[in-house]
């Protein structure tokens, strides 16, 4: 009896060796990346400009140490570039994005959402419009960043109804208007503040309301990448879950809006991208 049930036990090692072994050398490391421009959710770290800093990747960093295993948070490019390195599986996450139907074709999101923040229009402050909702943006040349989405409901509407002109990064968006060639821009309103801020624009834009909406941020993992697997999916989720129950995202969020600030009043060593 003992030797059938210790070669029953070498059966069942052997086969699951090749199972944990193929897991640990998949998922030891994990790569992230996301909006460069997205303060107090991502940004570039001004002391390693490879390095995406913010409230998702302190938030992907709780979740490393929870799973033990590393993530990097890296800045792949502006946001259109991230979205395709994700895509493609050269990168494994995107540490925040909205739901939208070309990602859920890519990527598996991770329930429940990181963030819930709202779109804003914005616009020069001498030359506000009367606004009261998306019809009032008809007839007027919008700006938004390339691929980004504000949420599918008015996604839809956009492209069936708006002029809108994309760009790779909200800077450019935000010099079109400031030059008025656009009428208006629609973007986050938390980044938003931030990177006007950092233009020294702050005085000279405005968000509307209403807002045009109010999306949930989400963690997604490539459908490409070789770490996606059912083992992973389950503790992002299940750790993802554990933190919004307690509160942390919030608490990270207020902790990287005051980081982002006093960042804004230390002298800059790199050039605006």
């Amino acid at each position: 009896m003992r030797k059938y049930s210790s070669w029953r036990s070498w059966l069942l090692g052997l086969g699951l060796l090749p199972l944990l072994a193929s897991a640990a050398g998949k998922c030891e490391r994990l790569v992230a990346t996301g909006n460069p421009e997205y303060p107090p959710y991502l940004w570039r770290d001004p002391a390693n400009p490879d390095r995406l800093i913010g409230a998702n990747a302190d938030l992907l960093e709780e979740i490393a140490k929870a799973l033990k295993i590393q993530i990097d948070v890296l800045y792949t490019g502006p946001w259109s570039r991230a979205q395709d390195e994700v895509r493609t599986g050269r990168v494994d996450l995107i540490a925040g994005a909205f739901i939208t139907l070309p990602r859920l074709e890519q990527m598996d999101y991770v329930h429940p959402a990181i963030f819930h923040t709202a779109s804003v229009v914005w616009v020069h402050k001498d030359r506000v419009f009367p606004y009261a909702g998306w019809d009032d943006l008809r007839e007027r040349r919008g700006g938004v960043v390339l691929n980004n989405s504000h949420g599918r409901a008015f996604d839809a509407f956009a492209k069936a109804n708006l002029t809108l002109e994309s760009v790779p990064s909200l800077t450019q968006a935000f010099q079109k208007l400031m030059l008025g060639r656009s009428d208006y821009v629609v973007y986050e309103l938390y980044p938003g503040l931030a990177v006007a801020d950092t233009l020294g624009m702050l005085g000279d834009l405005q968000a509307l309301e209403p807002e045009v909406s109010s999306e949930g941020l989400y963690l997604t993992l490539s459908h490409n990448s070789a770490c996606n697997d059912a083992w992973l999916r389950g503790q992002l989720a299940k750790k993802m879950t554990e933190l919004v129950s307690a509160g942390v995202p919030d608490a990270i969020l207020q902790r990287n809006l005051e980081r982002w600030k006093q960042q804004l009043l230390q002298p800059s060593t790199e050039s605006t991208q």
